[in-house]
């Protein structure tokens, strides 16, 4: 599918990636990874453990993210509250949330002082980043991981004060929701509208110039948040409905109204987001032939209401509360990302396509949202 109607892209030369969806405090500060190691190392390290099903399976650490090109990532900060009698994991009240969010800041921070990751709030910051990735003369082994700092689930602020707190320390993008009942809007799994909370949240936000991260709201909610919401939005990981008909998709009215917003929608390589026949913690990717080509599928149609390829990107997820034994079986790490160049290509995507989806998009979007 040549979009752009250019030559099929022949570079040799690989690619700048933007990930635009990656929980990297949360595997440093609750699964005890220390991302600055090999990923053979940090797997290793769990080969006998069994407290989380993705133990020994991990795909992301900041070496792979280099020997990728995936000089550009979304990360995030992420805390559940769980009210009294949810089965779902979480803190049991706000402060502690906060407290854990605070935790995973003060771990980006860390690797700042590494030199590990550099924070990137503003479009100055960015562009000069970019400058640096786009320079040969400097190995990619030495250069920083730039991070735009994204919280998942707004749980975690106690009150719509603590956004002003956030956006302080860097917080430039948002998600109201992630799974279960959320005290600013119901997510994954749950039915309803944004709540009062959200609401005033959102007033906040756009005062702030802050992007809106519509996924893991409910149906009620993402047309409450297009409807309302003044400011940028994206969808940092989401695939499409159609082809994964559950309600954690964009459908194809979702995805209209999105793209007529300007927004770009990051595809995530969770296996039970790709393809409906995989069920959590039962199916193997490899028995169901689950890979990279998957994602493509989900792409190629939203591609097919835009018109082109200006509204799809990466978001991958990637060790997002799973590992390898629930990701394509052709990814062994997220440097696997750089395997799409070939599958798009063969797809019939052209070389313009292709840097579209590896960055252009989410760098064209943050432009605009940033100038």
């Amino acid at each position: 599918m040549n979009l752009s109607g250019n030559i099929p892209s022949t570079t040799s030369k690989r690619r700048l990636i933007f990930d635009a969806h990656l929980d990297l405090s949360m595997n440093a500060i609750e699964w005890n990874r220390d991302l600055t190691r090999p990923l053979e190392e940090i797997r290793q390290r769990e080969m006998h453990m069994s407290d989380k099903n993705d133990r020994g399976k991990g795909t992301v650490c900041l070496p792979e993210l280099r020997k990728g090109r995936v000089g550009l990532v979304v990360a995030t900060q992420l805390a559940r509250y769980t009210p009294f009698g949810s089965a779902l994991a979480g803190w049991n009240s706000p402060q502690q949330a906060w407290a854990m969010t605070q935790a995973q800041l003060i771990w980006y921070r860390e690797m700042e002082q590494l030199g590990e990751m550099i924070q990137i709030t503003n479009l100055e910051q960015l562009e000069t980043h970019l400058t640096l990735w786009r320079d040969e003369s400097i190995s990619d082994d030495v250069k920083p991981i730039g991070y735009i700092l994204s919280l998942e689930g707004a749980d975690s602020l106690v009150d719509v004060s603590y956004l002003h707190r956030a956006h302080a320390y860097g917080l430039r993008a948002l998600g109201l929701s992630h799974f279960g009942p959320g005290r600013y809007a119901p997510g994954t799994k749950n039915e309803g509208s944004i709540t009062p909370l959200g609401f005033e949240l959102m007033k906040e936000m756009a005062g702030l110039n802050m992007i809106l991260d519509v996924t893991h709201l409910t149906d009620i909610g993402f047309d409450q948040a297009l409807d309302l919401y003044e400011g940028h939005i994206w969808a940092s990981h989401h695939n499409v409905r159609k082809i994964v008909p559950n309600q954690r998709q964009l459908n194809d009215n979702q995805i209209k109204k999105l793209i007529q917003r300007g927004a770009v929608i990051g595809g995530m390589l969770d296996c039970w987001a790709m393809d409906i026949r995989f069920i959590d913690m039962v199916s193997d990717p490899w028995q169901l032939d689950i890979k990279l080509e998957n994602l493509v599928d989900h792409w190629d149609h939203i591609c097919q209401i835009s018109g082109n390829s200006e509204h799809i990107a990466i978001g991958s997820d990637l060790d997002g509360i799973f590992g390898m034994e629930q990701s394509p079986w052709d990814l062994n790490s997220i440097a696997d990302l750089q395997k799409f160049e070939s599958i798009l290509d063969k797809r019939g995507y052209s070389s313009l396509d292709i840097d579209n989806i590896f960055s252009e998009n989410w760098l064209r979007f943050l432009r605009r949202a940033w100038k």
